[in-house]
């Protein structure tokens, strides 16, 4: 092994210039794997619609979002908060940017408002929701046989011409956030229509 001299000019073995790094670096495993553990257990903990719910001014919208068709329908997906209200997650930077600076204006609202106005809300999310957001989950959206009508509404959004733009939400935005009698099953919209609910 090859050895290198000290400013002393005694030898000092090359695997001694190793063990520092080697030290800052078990250190860093031991200090960061934890760290990082914890923040990603907390992000996803509260990324859930149970945890949003647990303010009583997202109850409302928690309750609301129970009965709608984002969370019954045929096909058995659901859409949570975080589907519709944030960016997607592949995107780590925004998403995280969004997550944090919601998670601040609700705790904000929560401590400081007086009164929370369900509806002047909603207005403010639709206001901010973009196409992305929608079609994270709805790619599908030019193929639908049996609704020409709707397919082609949505080939002038995919499509949109400069100066016609559209968003999602112009067209449906009593979706998610509306009380209702009943749980809503997108399979049965007729029928609903039928008892004029």
């Amino acid at each position: 092994m090859k050895e290198a001299t000290n400013s002393l000019g005694t030898a000092k073995p090359a695997w001694r210039k190793l063990v520092k790094p080697a030290i800052y670096i078990a250190l860093g495993i031991v200090i960061a794997f934890p760290l990082f553990s914890i923040t990603y257990y907390t992000m996803v903990r509260t990324t859930t619609p149970q945890f949003c719910a647990i303010c009583h001014e997202i109850q409302f919208a928690y309750n609301t979002w129970k009965t709608s068709t984002h969370v019954n329908n045929a096909q058995g997906f659901v859409a949570d908060c975080m589907d519709c209200h944030l960016p997607a997650p592949y995107d780590t930077y925004e998403f995280f940017y969004a997550k944090t600076a919601h998670g601040i204006k609700d705790i904000i609202i929560h401590f400081f408002q007086e009164e929370y106005d369900h509806e002047k809300n909603r207005q403010k999310a639709y206001a901010s929701f973009n196409n992305d957001q929608c079609q994270k989950c709805h790619r599908n959206l030019l193929y639908i046989p049996n609704q020409r009508g709707a397919m082609l509404a949505h080939r002038a959004v995919v499509y949109a011409r400069p100066g016609y733009e559209k968003r999602c939400v112009d067209c449906h935005k009593n979706l998610v956030h509306n009380a209702r009698q009943l749980y809503q099953y997108k399979q049965y919209q007729d029928t609903y229509r039928g008892l004029g609910l």
